[in-house]
Order: C-alpha cells, then sequence, then structure tokens
C-alpha cells in the first residue's frame, strides 16, 4: 500500500493500493474498500487513481461518486 499524501489536511484516506482495473483504499478507520471497474465503473476508477497518486480530492470523489459502489469490504 502507499501512503496517501493527504495534501488537503483533512482526509479520511490513509492509503492506497494500484491494481490494472482497481484500487484498494484504506481509511483511518482501519477499513480497507475494494473498488473495480467492474463496481464503481472504469471511468470512476481512473479517477480515483489519478486523485489517489495526486494525494488530494480522493475522499471527496468517493463520498459524493462511488460510496456504496465498492465490490468488496476487505476489513
Amino acid at each position: 500500500m502507499e501512503r496517501y499524501k493527504n495534501l488537503g489536511g483533512d482526509s479520511g484516506v490513509v492509503a492506497y493500493e494500484l491494481g490494472k482495473d482497481s484500487i484498494t483504499v484504506e481509511f483511518n478507520d482501519g477499513s480497507l474498500y475494494l473498488y473495480t471497474y467492474q463496481s464503481a465503473g472504469s471511468n470512476n476508477i481512473e479517477q480515483m487513481k489519478g486523485l489517489a497518486v495526486t494525494g488530494r480530492g480522493l475522499n471527496t470523489f468517493i463520498n459524493k461518486n462511488v460510496r456504496k459502489k465498492y465490490a468488496s469490504k476487505l476489513r
């Protein structure tokens, strides 16, 4: 997992891992979610990947666009 830069300073995201067609996101409460092309759509996943690498806006994007569209809750 890569540490999320959290450039905004108030993100609920702490880490992420990019896959070919997925992103796994760890939140500050310890929960871990897998989002895939199939569950959230390829455009959303690619947007999430970009935000993750940039380190800003990922938590907001998740809350507004893909909150319940995860493939599985891993923890």
